[in-house]
């Protein structure tokens, strides 16, 4: 597919990887269409795009509501009559026990990183596959291959989309439309402050591998120029599926550690607050 002129929506696009990949394919000559709740961060990114000679258009949509992803769609595709490249990036977090985590917390997680993302393809397909051309990219995650302490329903999540992924690229060879998994890393963006405002302060511990929101962005645009189904970042997360496979009783013993650490962290944090020591 000649990416020229074509039209790309992204999801979750007011920040980090949506915001990176939005610059990435605006510079590539895409039109893109800004999705997220942030409405005045979707302006201030489609007036940079336009600043720079790209094109932008801004679609505020909250995610974790059906009727508003039908919304979105009924806009775009009133305007362009679908979209060319769908990229499923939005997503939420929350790190902790789960028998901690609120329904209404679970609830917006699913819907926003599997619901959204189902809905949004589902709505997508049919227009492709009557052109014969079109691109869906799931932003996944690592831990979809690694299940998780602590992230037990983000991890699930990601594992889902992989699943969804691959099986509809197989359903979909041959019909010039691609579908493809984006396997990140730990990224570093806002991601992991909204997520420990989520989780009551508590921050994932892998944070400080975190890798770029352009190094994601970036492979993003080269799995439309040379589509694959699956890319991780970096490349050499691919081994992570074979480090579950073969050391997951190691994880076992040492995940558990991991997060029992991080309450304690917190909890030493909260006691200094609530009583901070004088000042000489």
């Amino acid at each position: 597919m000649n990416l020229q002129g074509k039209v790309a929506l992204v999801t979750g696009a007011s920040s980090g990887i949506g915001a990176a990949t939005a610059r990435c394919l605006a510079r590539a000559g895409l039109t893109v269409v800004l999705v997220a709740r942030r409405a005045e961060r979707l302006e201030a990114l489609a007036a940079e795009l336009e600043a720079t000679g790209g094109r932008a258009h801004v679609r505020p949509a909250d995610l974790t509501v059906s009727a508003e992803r039908e919304r979105l769609w009924a806009e775009v595709h009133a305007r362009y009559g679908g979209v060319d490249v769908l990229i499923n990036n939005a997503g939420l977090g929350w790190y902790g026990y789960a028998a901690e985590m609120r329904w209404e917390q679970a609830e917006s997680l699913v819907q926003v990183n599997v619901a959204a993302a189902v809905q949004l393809t589902l709505l997508a397909l049919p227009a492709m596959r009557a052109r014969g051309y079109g691109h869906i990219v799931n932003v996944s995650s690592v831990a979809g291959s690694l299940p998780s302490q602590g992230a037990a329903l983000y991890s699930a999540s990601k594992a889902f989309l992989d699943n969804f992924t691959v099986a509809l690229a197989r359903e979909l060879r041959g019909s010039g439309v691609w579908v493809s998994v984006i396997k990140p890393g730990p990224v570093a963006t806002e991601f992991f402050d909204v997520s420990a405002q989520h989780s009551g302060g508590r921050h994932i511990p892998v944070e400080r591998l975190a890798v770029t929101a352009e190094a994601v962005a970036g492979r993003i645009l080269r799995v439309l120029r040379r589509p694959r189904r699956v890319a991780y970042v970096p490349w050499w997360l691919g081994v992570v599926p074979a480090v579950e496979f073969y050391f997951g009783w190691v994880l076992d013993l040492v995940g558990p550690l991991l997060l029992r650490r991080e309450y304690a962290t917190v909890e030493r944090r909260q006691k200094t607050a609530r009583n901070p020591q004088p000042v000489p």
